[in-house]
């Protein structure tokens, strides 16, 4: 027979062609096919999911977690933080032997050797596992773990095949050193603690270098199951502590560890504890939040020890806390809504030691969750004291400067108590916190200058409108709490604005001129002189304490807020009572509010050695007694004179004229100072302004006639001023009024005083007025002229003129 022909495909004999290689296939048994088929296909899978996971191949940068602590270490919290928390940074050159010796002894004791995926322990963990009949074993490696730890998801086939290939191609693109570093920044250690360096700190307060052997095997097998082996359970910590024997053993049986060691650290192993589970205060957690926005700039300050030890005292935080609660239910009865309070200590660079944002977090009805430490509210008459210190600085007044407290034509501006206090030098019109003197000084330095020195001492960052007026100087600038203690930091130090302190490492700003320190002196012995806040504010009341104590209160029209703030050589509080709401309080002022400011500074002071001895004043400044009416050297019938610090220049060389004493008899007529029973009689003269008040306050000028003595009074021509209404003026007739009922105040000066005056409207009397010269006329449409006479005189005053519509 024969050979069949031979085709081109079956090549000659021996030679390996197509056609041989195809049969010599074809006889392998099936098995042996599918199982090369299975094997090819694996392996190009594979390398496709390498190339697909290009995505996770990176390492990820968690925020770092930091860790609050009071000023003397104790636990405050840890702003900012999510479910997963404690990432804190690892040095991959920096590990310590110890916890690299110990993890990879339980978690992946190759990890040097294998290029990410462990298939020595893949194929034990298989055989392990159909041997069982379920799941006992695992083949994760260090690497694999990074990778789920950086994209958490079900435990499946298919996700471990993709741990897999980013393993690999982590430590191809990173190296094994990195990779094991990330792990121990991101392995979960318990309690939402992750990585080894934060449950160092957490657990056992040390760094990670410090760990002993029996520490870091404790931790290292803590990730494996971190639910079981809660180390503040009793019985999480017996597992723990068996899972650090099997370490301690692994270790001894691999050589990195000596029987010396091992015994030592199986003796520290049994009596091993943690320490206690750190808990979160709630008297703390407005500043706790607060510093969530100082997070970002604050990290990368911090290195690799992310504790930060803040300023704050955490017993006085929940002492000034708790007071606040005891008076806040005091004053709800008032209306009060809530209370908040910031404590600064003066002497440590304005470092924060309490603050606190309500009287209760977790009281909703009173929105206690709010900060209101930092929410705008008026201020009432707390910016006043800068409105002083910037017309003293600037020379618009000087301490003998004579304000006037009375009744304002045209705006009607008054004070809160409705009275008016006559003439007044700065100590006593800022003292009393009157606010006529304070508007009419505002309008003396500009209300555009006083803004911008609101914004330079940190109060706002808007630009001025001018429509904001004279309420400007008295509480029209919404501020907060927070803003409003920094910038009374440069009146209780040198006039120097700082930054307040809330941390051991915060970039503070230097100092920033405001007020030369004199004016800040003189501001101080202002604010805190008792007798200068007569008669409005009483002896021994609120604003008073043992020690030298400055102070300043506010409050709003309407009682919807009330502030005090008050400081002496060591502590600055300032605080503020209103409604979340905006609801007005009834009667709740902020001379009532300062109890509970005075009774924080005695906390703060007690134990202190006091001192009734004041604060110094300005350092070249000389003293001289003053007369509180005229601002002139005190004479024997000046009543309440008191003692003012001048520069020496500006020191007063004149003798007050005003005050004269006189001899009157038992029926209050004049007599010679040799009449029998004569007694001195003090009268007062001042300008004809003050002409109603002093008729009110009971003050009398000397009589027509004056006796033996016609000196004793000024003989001059009257001169007449009309204060009311002011020049210009646009008055409007409201037509559902009925006529009567639509009139404007006349009101004039008259220097020296006089009995009478008629009142003119377009050169017709309307009316007759004795002293205090004024009277009302009923409205009429049109332009007119207005203008006080003498009576059966030529003396008259500048005529007005005002229109009506």
């Amino acid at each position: 027979m024969s050979a069949p022909a031979m085709t081109a495909s079956d090549g000659p004999p021996g030679d390996p062609g197509p056609g041989r290689i195809r049969r010599a296939w074809a006889r392998r048994p099936r098995w042996q096919r599918w199982l090369t088929y299975a094997i090819a296909g694996g392996l190009l899978a594979f390398a496709t999911l390498l190339v697909a996971v290009g995505h996770r191949v990176r390492l990820i940068e968690p925020a770092a977690t930091v860790v609050l602590h009071d000023r003397d270490g104790r636990f405050l919290g840890e702003p900012g933080t999510t479910a997963r928390l404690g990432f804190w940074p690892v040095d991959p050159a920096a590990l310590p032997h110890r916890v690299v010796a110990a993890t990879l002894a339980i978690e992946d004791r190759r990890f040097w050797d294998h290029p990410g995926v462990d298939a020595k322990a893949i194929a034990r963990a298989v055989a392990q596992n159909v041997s069982a009949g379920r799941r006992i074993s695992g083949a994760s490696t260090i690497a694999m773990q990074v990778a789920r730890l950086q994209d958490p998801a079900a435990r499946t086939w298919s996700n471990k095949l993709l741990e897999a290939a980013t393993a690999l191609r982590l430590v191809r693109r990173y190296g094994r050193a990195r990779v094991l570093a990330q792990y121990l920044r991101l392995a979960p250690y318990g309690n939402n603690v992750h990585g080894i360096g934060y449950a160092a700190r957490r657990y056992f307060d040390k760094p990670v270098a410090d760990l002993s052997w029996a520490e870091t095997a404790f931790l290292s097998g803590l990730p494996q199951a971190p639910g079981l082996m809660n180390p503040y359970s009793e019985k999480g910590r017996d597992r723990a502590k068996a899972r650090a024997r099997r370490i301690l053993d692994l270790l001894l049986d691999r050589g990195r560890l000596d029987r010396l060691n091992h015994g030592q650290a199986a003796r520290e192993l049994t009596a091993l504890t943690v320490l206690p589970r750190p808990t979160r205060p709630d008297a703390t957690l407005h500043p706790l939040f607060a510093f969530e926005q100082r997070l970002e700039a604050l990290r990368p300050t911090l290195g690799t020890d992310l504790r930060v030890r803040t300023t704050l005292d955490l017993p006085l935080q929940a002492a000034v806390q708790a007071r606040m609660a005891a008076a806040l239910e005091e004053w709800s009865e008032d209306g009060a809504g809530n209370v908040a309070a910031v404590v600064v200590d003066v002497q440590d660079g304005l470092a924060v030691r309490a603050a606190v944002g309500s009287a209760d977090w977790h009281d909703t009805e009173r929105a206690g969750a709010l900060d209101f430490t930092r929410v705008r509210r008026a201020p009432g008459s707390t910016l006043k004291p800068f409105l002083y210190a910037m017309a003293l600085e600037r020379g618009h007044i000087a301490p003998d400067t004579v304000l006037d407290d009375l009744l304002r034509a045209g705006d009607g501006i008054g004070n809160s108590d409705g009275r008016f206090l006559g003439p007044m030098l700065p100590r006593t019109a800022l003292a009393n916190s009157r606010n006529v003197p304070a508007v009419e000084l505002a309008e003396r330095v500009g209300l555009g200058a006083f803004h911008a020195v609101l914004g330079d001492l940190g109060l706002h960052r808007e630009r001025f409108v001018g429509r904001m007026g004279a309420a400007l100087a008295i509480g029209g600038l919404p501020v907060r709490l927070v803003d409003l203690v920094r910038a009374y930091g440069p009146l209780a130090t040198d006039g120097a604005l700082r930054d307040l302190r809330w941390h051991a490492r915060q970039p503070v700003a230097g100092p920033r001129r405001i007020f030369t320190a004199q004016t800040a002196a003189a501001l101080r012995l202002w604010l805190s002189d008792p007798m200068a806040r007569l008669p409005t504010f009483p002896r021994g009341g609120h604003l008073e304490l043992p020690f030298a104590v400055a102070a300043k209160t506010g409050t709003t029209g309407d009682y919807r807020d009330a502030w005090a703030v008050m400081f002496s050589d060591r502590y600055l509080v300032g605080l503020w009572v209103g409604h979340p709401a905006w609801r007005p309080m009834r009667g709740l002022s902020g001379y009532k509010a300062a109890a509970l400011a005075r009774d924080i500074l005695r906390d703060l002071h007690r134990g202190d050695r006091l001192s009734d001895v004041g604060f110094a004043p300005p350092g070249d400044w000389q003293a001289a007694r003053v007369c509180p009416l005229t601002g002139r050297l005190a004479g024997p019938a000046c009543e309440g004179a008191f003692d003012e610090h001048f520069t020496a220049d500006a020191m007063p060389d004149t003798h007050c004229e005003s005050h004269v004493q006189l001899p009157s008899a038992t029926d209050g007529t004049l007599t010679g100072p040799d009449t029998p029973g004569a007694r001195l009689r003090t009268f007062v003269t001042l300008p004809a302004r003050y002409a109603e008040w002093m008729r009110r306050v009971g003050l009398e000028p000397p009589p027509g006639d004056a006796g033996s003595d016609p000196g004793l009074l000024e003989r001059r021509t009257p001169r007449i001023r009309v204060l009311s209404p002011k020049p210009g003026s646009q008055l409007i007739i409201d037509p559902d009024a009925p006529p009567e009922a639509s009139t404007v105040r006349l009101q004039a000066a008259v220097d020296p005083p006089v009995e009478q005056v008629v009142w003119f409207v377009d050169g017709r009397p309307v009316a007759v007025a004795d002293p205090p010269y004024v009277s009302r006329w009923p409205l009429e449409p049109g332009a007119h002229w207005i203008e006080a006479r003498l009576p059966f005189s030529d003396v008259r005053s500048p005529p007005v003129r005002v229109l009506t519509r």
